[in-house]
């Protein structure tokens, strides 16, 4: 009985929403990322909003190198939430941004993404 219960409680435990995360870092196309993980995260900057819109890199997915040079993919969903703010934003480079999403893994779903 014991063990049921400890198992029962386990189940639920795993089964509960996580908590949505929030990252800040740069934002760059999943084309560009390994340059951007080379070069680091001070450099990730430099990265344009016109490199990162052309069709190749649009397709490829977004994601955000953070702080600690980290590379982290949006899911679908994000990939779209970015290019619609890249494309809404004036801004040339330097395309930080703030992400609020559930990470699994590598990988986030992305609830909210703002250009800062």
């Amino acid at each position: 009985m014991k063990r049921m219960l400890v198992l029962a409680i386990a189940v639920c435990v795993v089964m509960l929403p996580c908590a949505a995360a929030e990252i800040e870092g740069v934002l760059v196309d999943k084309a560009c990322s390994a340059k951007a993980i080379k070069d680091g995260y001070a450099k990730a900057g430099a990265h344009t909003k016109d490199c990162a819109l052309m069709d190749s890199c649009l397709e490829s997915g977004f994601g955000v190198l953070t702080a600690d040079n980290k590379y982290l993919l949006f899911d679908k969903e994000g990939t779209k939430k970015a290019a619609a703010a890249l494309e809404a934003s004036s801004k040339k480079d330097n395309l930080k941004v703030k992400v609020t999403g559930d990470m699994s893994g590598a990988t986030i779903r992305v609830l909210t993404l703002r250009i800062l």
